[in-house]
């Protein structure tokens, strides 16, 4: 008989995801994994699986979060204001360190297009469903379904790419250009 899990799954969850985001899948060993987490060989594979299992579960879970954000202020701004926040807020957070780790679902797009397709296509389908969120504010904002649509492929584009920027160490104000330009862009053609 298997002993019961004595650890908080969710906290040890947490621990994996910050190492994946910030090494990638590839360059996080097992041994790397068993001790961020504080758990056994035995512990991890009773509650994990494996690697790629808890990968997947950590890139699940960064998707959800990463929507979480959008969706909780959307209440709470106007849909721009929703929008820009997202993007400024990821860079110019609390948390500095995490500021040049770039996008989870970004990096593992790039670490693993020509390595692992299931992978790579699991962080696509989240940007897209980010893609999908950035629309619907967009819609709300007082786009038409075909400038939603466009505006929200650009910012797309423009998350990636600053967040991608974000692992060069730039400079906070050349990381907020673009976002800015963006924005600038998006308020004049719907003004």
């Amino acid at each position: 008989m298997a002993r019961p899990i004595e650890f908080d799954v969710s906290k040890a969850r947490d621990k994996a995801l910050l190492l994946f985001w910030r090494k990638g899948y590839q360059a996080t060993s097992l041994s790397d994994l068993l001790e961020v987490t504080g758990i056994g060989r035995g512990s991890f594979y009773a509650a994990f699986v494996d690697k790629r299992t808890l990968f997947l579960e950590c890139l699940d879970l960064f998707g959800e979060r990463t929507k979480d954000i959008v969706m909780r202020s959307r209440s709470e701004k106007p849909p721009l204001d929703v929008l820009q926040n997202f993007l400024e807020c990821s860079f110019f957070g609390a948390n500095s360190s995490k500021n040049q780790w770039g996008c989870m679902l970004v990096n593992t797009v790039l670490e693993m297009a020509e390595v692992d397709a299931e992978l790579s296509a699991r962080a696509s389908m989240h940007l897209a469903t980010m893609q999908t969120v950035f629309c619907e504010c967009l819609l709300d904002a007082g786009c038409t379904t075909a400038q939603a649509e466009e505006m929200a492929e650009l910012l797309m584009l423009v998350n990636e790419g600053v967040r991608v920027a974000s692992r060069r160490k730039l400079t906070a104000q050349q990381q907020h250009a673009p976002i800015e330009s963006a924005f600038r862009l998006i308020r004049s053609a719907i003004a």
